[in-house]
């Protein structure tokens, strides 16, 4: 796969976003050896920047007149879904050629993201052994790091010389996925062992493998992409081996490839924390009907919930009559209920993803956020009872101080334990967005607010 995509500087942005101004009319107009001159300094990277940020109908055009080795550089860096769209107004040729030149495990992402009809034509253009690695990785199912992994992988045996696995590397130099890190492993394929390059390269040529070998972390073909990809990145590994259920053998994991996982799901997490789906593209270059349809399924989720506040509001519309100055604290009550939720959430999904806590924590994390909340809320409701007191009377601010109190606690225990519940029950925690737990916090928030008014205020 692509090494891992790095973000050009705000100089080279600026270029970037000159050259795109430049070559849209030019394209529209045919000026074609006038774009061709202003992306020949381009980088493979900056250049993909650039097809990005195109229209969709520009992006073949401007493809097809890259040479054919850069565009080849340029389509491995484009993410599946982009890759997917540029095909689409592209030549069959010229798609069969790109299919047959990607990396297995890229072939296996862009054929998730094709129309059936379409990706079974790439299949059979590929040659034998090309159509037996593709569909090896296709076996496994969708998020696993089983479809994200390289077959290719050079290993060697434990009884080995450093001299023969050297030689074997060499001998791997066109099609290994990486040579930094070798998985050693045993007559059956099992692995035993990993050694870098830097530890052939120190020992003697007659040093056995066994002898000179670290111990190695691997990871299921069966487990999550992500999972794999973050145990790869917080073991500081240039690779990680990944293995059947029998520990045998079957692929790596590179450090630029985690990378690339990570940052999906980071970027995924974030749009579903924000109540809406990822988009799969640059911003500029998604339709508006596109990032519509991105937000309004979670909007009206959220809208229906919404209509729990109103139903609490209309139960207690006879305590909202007799004592009016409440209906002035309630965006002041809710609002700080969400934001204690939200933060909540966001500290355990996080640290859910760092594999800092698991899902047999939960009574921990309720406890802890339960501890926090009720912290937070003593200080702020000391601060809202002294302020609303003074101004509006003793009952007033001692209501508004127990509801801070109340609600804090509440918000942050609610906020802490949802992403575990949803991790139990095999959701995405950043399903349970932060709109939603705010929408949740919102109505409990103004039942304890109305209970304790009614209480303390005898109405």
């Amino acid at each position: 796969m692509a090494p891992l995509y790095l973000r050009t500087t705000m100089s080279q942005i600026v270029d970037v976003t000159t050259i795109i101004e430049a070559i849209q009319p030019e394209l529209s107009g045919g000026k074609f050896a006038s774009v061709v001159d202003r992306i020949n300094p381009a980088s493979p990277a900056q250049t993909a920047d650039i097809l990005e940020r195109l229209p969709a109908a520009q992006q073949p055009v401007l493809f097809r007149l890259l040479p054919k080795d850069r565009a080849s550089a340029v389509f491995d860096i484009l993410s599946p879904k982009q890759q997917s769209g540029l095909i689409q107004g592209l030549r069959n040729r010229e798609v069969s050629e790109i299919f047959a030149g990607l990396d297995p495990d890229d072939r296996a992402l862009l054929l998730d993201e094709l129309p059936a009809s379409l990706a079974t034509r790439l299949l059979t253009g590929l040659t034998g052994a090309q159509r037996r690695l593709t569909t090896d990785l296709l076996g496994y199912p969708k998020g696993s790091i089983g479809r994200r992994m390289s077959p290719q992988v050079v290993s060697t045996r434990a009884t080995y010389t450093a001299a023969d696995t050297l030689s074997r590397i060499q001998k791997r130099l066109g099609d290994a996925e990486t040579i930094y890190t070798i998985p050693v492993v045993d007559n059956a394929r099992r692995v035993v062992g990993i050694i870098s390059l830097r530890q052939l390269l120190a020992a003697d040529s007659h040093a056995v493998i066994a002898d000179i070998m670290s111990k190695a972390e691997v990871a299921s073909a069966y487990d999550s992409a992500e999972d794999a990809a973050r145990i790869c990145i917080e073991l500081r590994l240039l690779a990680l081996p990944i293995v059947d259920r029998e520990c045998r053998l079957l692929g790596i994991l590179t450090v630029d490839d985690a990378g690339r996982i990570i940052e999906h799901e980071d970027s995924v997490d974030s749009a579903r924390q924000g109540g809406m789906e990822p988009l799969g593209r640059p911003y500029l270059s998604t339709p508006v009907l596109q990032l519509v349809r991105s937000r309004i399924v979670w909007l009206l989720v959220l809208a229906v919930g919404a209509t729990l506040t109103v139903q609490v509001l209309s139960v207690f519309e006879a305590t909202l009559e007799q004592v009016t100055v409440l209906a002035l604290f309630v965006p002041l009550l809710i609002g700080t209920g969400g934001n204690t939720g939200n933060q909540a959430a966001t500290t355990v999904t996080r640290a859910i993803a760092l594999g800092d806590v698991h899902t047999s924590d939960l009574l921990r994390v309720l406890l802890r956020e339960c501890a926090a909340g009720f912290t937070l809320g003593t200080l702020l409701g000391l601060i809202g009872a002294l302020m609303t007191g003074a101004i509006f009377g003793a009952p007033i601010g001692l209501t508004i101080g127990l509801t801070l109190l109340a609600v804090c606690t509440v918000a942050a225990s609610i906020g802490g334990i949802m992403p575990l519940i949803a991790k139990r029950l095999n959701v995405d925690p950043a399903v349970f967005s932060n709109p939603f737990i705010t929408t949740f916090v919102d109505a409990t928030g103004l039942i304890v607010y109305f209970l304790i008014a009614k209480a303390v205020l005898g109405i």
